[in-house]
């Protein structure tokens, strides 16, 4: 399929696939959030409308950003997974986090991931990267135990038990 882009440029080119905040989220949540169904996107917590969520896994699909199949362990399910491209997008997300602590009102809880992410840095995300392409692309991984998304869960769970236990410091920035 052909379609018309407003130019060549690069930032515009990716802005077309990735510029509203629905496609981004989405992306986020099966890459942090390892949900790869419908029915787990549509739980976001920002509220996507199912009819958003049914359209954007479209565009996502089209674009060569995810791919769709038939869930084995449900008839009627279809199952999500990133392609070799959304897997690339790991150090923009964690570039995106690393902003968001800096300059906006973010909470403890959900910033300590993009914390972790960037303190770890470049490795951290090249494991990442390597750990979703064995989830997604069934590749073989180079990396030992703890996943990535393990440190990333057991850093949030700190932050919330913390909280819990009324130890709420302010969120870095």
């Amino acid at each position: 399929m052909t379609r018309d882009h407003r130019s060549g440029c690069p930032i515009n080119l990716t802005l077309e696939v990735l510029g509203d905040k629905w496609s981004l989220l989405i992306l986020r949540d099966m890459i942090f959030g390892g949900k790869r169904h419908f029915r787990e996107l549509l739980r976001s917590q920002e509220g996507i409308a199912s009819n958003i969520l049914s359209q954007r896994l479209a565009m996502l699909v089209e674009e060569g950003l995810l791919t769709k199949a038939d869930d084995a362990s449900h008839k009627q399910k279809a199952i999500y997974s990133l392609t070799g491209p959304a897997i690339e997008l790991v150090p923009i997300m964690a570039q995106l986090g690393s902003w968001g602590r800096r300059h906006q009102p973010v909470s403890a809880e959900l910033s300590i991931r993009a914390q972790l992410l960037e303190e770890g840095g470049p490795t951290m995300w090249d494991q990442f990267m390597d750990e979703l392409r064995t989830e997604h692309l069934h590749t073989p991984s180079r990396w030992p135990a703890p996943t990535v998304r393990q440190t990333l869960q057991a850093g949030y769970e700190e932050v919330v038990a913390r909280q819990q236990a009324g130890q709420n410091p302010p969120p870095e920035r």
